[in-house]
């Protein structure tokens, strides 16, 4: 259900209880540029015990901010009171916030693209920071001091690249050397995890190489990764190219490689642990590093490569991205693809087998045959499927036949 006629009701409540109260921020933005957005903020004249008072389901999410999420209709929505925010001493996060009107809410927000009010009920555009003028001329733009936005909050350096990859904008002049000016200030006061969360963010869009660019211009790359302070635009530029041929929804960790292509496998793992990436990510980057054996062979020596091999490899639910990443290595061979999408074909029902863990021989065949629990068996339902999958046998009795002479004669 779309969420908007929901917040509406939200603010006619607020409204009625004698509040000014708006959409605010982000989609905001997002309207005015014809992005469908369902995410919506509300700004509110009401203090947080107030806003608790009018709605039964609320979530004290960030009071000492002003904020709570009110929850209607199984949706959630941030409901903000207007406020100013006092001193910043860490970079990240002011010590304390004060009441405040719509226009010095306004003013206290990062990009003047962000700043915008839209009251829902009278239809009616509030804007105090000309962030309507900056979004028809298409500019990331800072509120105020550039400097003194990013010095309040130096997050705000990578969230204007990420802005200015979403939609295609130019980053203001005096915004973006205010960027060059604190990027060397981004640590420690960001975690790595922020910087993990935008670089996500930028991912989604097909620019993202150029937010990657744009990450190195304004010298934010090589703080973000020290090892390529040293690295020519020209080489990040050759580097960057596959991004522009993965799928859009391949995992961030995968584009994040291309950046150092000689990296080991221990250094890619060091890269995880440096980005606090989940044990999934860890597992990906693994696989893909193990990958690189079997497909950057010739293919002559690919198909010597044992079936059952092939067999897991395709099983694995990143082998399609495995195969397009060395098919770009491979400068986009036909004889490449025709050759993996044939020998898929033909291992497709082992593949199955595996995927579903469904083995042609399992533990209680060999019981009844008199093989005991343990590594011997263990070792016999691999050789099994071995034979299964390299002879593409499907009778369960012929493997094991062919078992039992193995088991003879191991």
């Amino acid at each position: 259900m779309p969420t908007r006629p929901i917040a509406t009701r939200i603010v006619d409540r607020l409204q009625k209880a004698g509040h000014i109260a708006y959409f605010a921020g982000g989609w905001v933005r997002d309207f005015l540029l014809q992005v469908p957005s369902d995410d919506i903020d509300i700004a509110t004249s009401a203090s947080v015990e107030e806003i608790a008072q009018i709605f039964s389901h609320t979530i004290p999410v960030g009071i000492a901010f002003g904020i709570l999420i009110v929850v209607e209709e199984g949706h959630s929505f941030e409901v903000a009171t207007f406020r100013k925010e006092k001193e910043y001493i860490d970079g990240r996060r002011p010590t304390s916030i004060e009441s405040a009107t719509a226009e010095e809410d306004a003013q206290r927000r990062d990009f003047t693209i962000n700043g915008l009010f839209f009251d829902p009920i009278q239809e009616k555009l509030w804007d105090f920071v000309n962030g309507q003028k900056d979004i028809e001329k298409g500019i990331v733009r800072a509120i105020g001091d550039p400097h003194h936005r990013f010095l309040e909050d130096r997050l705000r350096m990578m969230r204007a690249i990420r802005y200015s990859t979403r939609f295609g904008f130019p980053i203001e002049c005096d915004t973006e050397q205010a960027i060059i000016s604190h990027a060397q200030s981004l640590f420690p006061s960001v975690a790595i995890e922020r910087i993990w969360q935008e670089f996500q963010k930028m991912a989604k869009s097909p620019r993202f190489a150029e937010g990657i660019l744009s990450l190195y211009k304004l010298t934010l790359l090589p703080v973000i990764f020290p090892s390529l302070k040293t690295l020519e635009i020209s080489e990040l530029q050759r580097r960057l190219i596959p991004l522009s041929k993965l799928p859009l929804s391949s995992p961030l960790i995968a584009k994040l490689l291309f950046l150092f292509p000689r990296a080991s496998l221990t250094e890619s793992l060091q890269l995880c642990e440096y980005l606090k990436t989940s044990k999934l990510e860890k597992d990906l980057v693994s696989f893909l590093h193990s990958s690189q054996s079997l497909l950057h062979m010739p293919l002559e020596w690919q198909s010597n490569v044992e079936p059952v091999e092939w067999a897991h490899f395709y099983a694995h639910p990143s082998s399609s991205l495995a195969l397009e990443i060395a098919n770009f290595e491979q400068a986009d061979s036909p004889p490449f693809l025709h050759f993996h999408a044939q020998k898929k074909e033909e291992l497709s029902r082992h593949i199955i087998r595996i995927q579903t863990k469904s083995p042609l021989i399992r533990a209680e065949d060999l019981l009844k045959e008199g093989i005991s629990p343990g590594v011997q068996m263990g070792k016999l339902l691999k050789e099994a499927e071995k034979i299964a999958i390299n002879e593409d046998l499907h009778e369960k009795s012929i493997v094991l036949e062919k078992l039992k002479e193995f088991y003879k004669n191991p």
